[in-house]
C-alpha cells in the first residue's frame, strides 16, 4: 500500500510511565496522541497525529444537532514474541465505510485510513507492555462540524482516532433480559451503522433494565418482539441443540468483527452453525427442558461474554456456564490467535513495524 505522510508532533512527556495497569476504568484514560483529519471543499486533508487534546468545536456544528456521527472500536495486542497488531482492521474499515454511507458523510479511503493507524499504533505502542494481557482499545471516528443550523447534511467533518487501554470489559458473566416493549432498531433504519443515534435510543430501556438488576437487555425485533437480535455492545449467540445459533444479519443488526470471527473459528472445529431468525420462544423451550444451553454476547470489546441469568416474560433462566462450554473454547482459539499461540491462517492480524 502506498504510503500517505502523516506529520507527527510528539508529545513531551508520556502518561504512560506512570499509569497504573492494575487499577484503571476503561476509557477514561487516552493515550498520549490523537490522529485528526479535516474533511473540506470535498476531499479529506491536513491529516495529522499530535499530542491528546480536547477539540474546540462551533456550537451551532451540524454533529451536536441532528445525528452526523460515526465510530468504530478496533483493538491492537503485543503477542508473546513482542509483535504487536490491529485485529482485522480491513473488515472494521469495510464497515466504517458503510456506517458513514448511511449517515450521508463522506467515506475514508483505504490509503488513509491504514496509515493513520500504522503511524498511531506504531507511536502508542508502548501502552501495550509486555507480559500482560492488556489490549489497546481503537476508537476512529468521524463528526459533522459544518457550523449552522438547519436540518441539512454537512459539508465539513473531522476523522479523529484515539486509543485508550483496556482489561476486561464484563468481569463477570452478564445478567440480561429479553426486551419485549422498546425497540433499539427497524428495519430499514440505521441499526446496522455505529451511529451514535443507536446508542442513544438505547439508553431508556438499558437503564430501566440496570435498576432491575440487568447488565444489559437483548433486543428483539421491532415489528413483532418475538425474534431476538443483539444486546446492547455485543452480538448474541446461542450453543445449543448441538449448534451454534445465532441471528440472522439484517439492516437492524450489527455485522460483528467478533462474530464473524467466532462463526468462522467454530465451522473450522467442525461445529454446525446457523445464522437464522430465533423466536426467544424457542430459546426459552431449550432452557425450561434442562437441555444443555450456553447464551453469550460477541464483541470487541466483550470479546466472548457468558450470560448467567436471562430473564424472558416474568421468569429467570440460567444457561450453561461451565469451564467446559463450547464458548471458551471458542473464545480460547480466538485468543490464540491474536496472541501468536495458534496460527493464524485467516490473516487477522494486521502487523505493526
Amino acid at each position: 500500500m502506498e504510503t500517505l505522510r502523516i506529520p507527527v508532533q510528539k508529545t513531551e512527556k508520556s502518561k504512560q510511565k506512570t499509569f497504573d495497569y492494575d487499577d484503571f476504568v476503561f476509557g477514561v484514560h487516552p493515550t498520549d496522541h490523537i490522529f485528526l483529519c479535516e474533511y473540506k471543499n470535498g476531499s479529506w486533508e491536513n491529516p495529522g497525529i499530535e499530542p491528546f487534546r480536547n477539540l474546540v468545536l462551533n456550537p451551532t456544528s451540524l454533529c451536536f444537532h441532528y445525528g452526523q456521527t460515526v465510530f468504530e472500536g478496533m483493538k491492537a495486542f503485543r503477542q508473546d514474541d513482542g509483535r504487536v497488531h490491529i485485529f482485522r482492521p480491513e473488515k472494521h474499515h469495510r464497515r466504517f465505510n458503510r456506517s458513514l454511507e448511511r449517515m450521508c458523510m463522506p467515506l475514508v479511503g483505504k490509503e488513509l485510513f491504514f496509515n493513520a493507524l500504522e503511524e498511531l499504533i506504531g507511536m502508542e505502542q508502548c501502552w501495550l507492555p509486555e507480559n500482560r494481557d492488556t489490549s489497546l482499545y481503537i476508537r476512529p471516528f468521524v463528526i459533522a462540524t459544518e457550523a449552522r443550523l438547519g436540518v441539512k447534511v454537512s459539508e465539513e467533518y473531522l476523522f479523529c482516532i484515539t486509543c485508550t487501554p483496556m482489561d476486561t470489559y464484563y468481569a463477570k458473566p452478564v445478567k440480561v433480559k429479553v426486551e419485549t416493549e422498546y425497540v433499539r432498531a427497524a428495519e430499514g433504519g440505521t441499526g446496522y451503522a455505529k451511529c451514535g443515534g443507536n446508542y442513544g435510543a438505547a439508553f431508556y430501556p438499558a437503564q430501566k433494565a440496570k435498576e432491575q438488576g440487568f447488565d444489559q437487555v437483548i433486543w428483539t425485533d421491532a415489528k413483532s418482539h418475538e425474534f431476538l437480535e443483539e444486546s446492547g455492545t455485543m452480538n448474541m449467540m446461542i450453543f445449543m441443540k448441538g449448534k451454534l445459533i445465532t441471528p440472522k444479519l439484517s439492516s437492524s443488526i450489527l455485522d460483528g468483527v467478533t462474530r464473524d470471527s467466532i462463526i468462522r473459528i467454530a465451522k473450522d472445529l467442525g461445529y454446525e452453525v446457523e445464522e437464522r431468525m430465533i423466536n426467544y420462544r424457542e430459546l426459552e423451550e431449550e432452557l425450561k427442558s434442562g437441555n444443555h444451553v450456553e447464551l453469550f454476547g460477541a464483541g470487541t470489546a466483550a470479546v466472548v461474554s457468558p450470560v448467567s441469568c436471562v430473564r424472558i416474560g416474568e421468569k429467570d433462566y440460567h444457561p450453561f456456564i461451565e469451564e467446559n462450554a463450547v464458548m471458551f473454547r471458542l473464545k480460547k482459539e480466538l485468543e490464540d490467535i491474536r496472541k501468536g499461540r495458534a496460527e493464524d491462517k485467516y490473516n487477522w492480524n494486521h502487523f505493526i513495524d
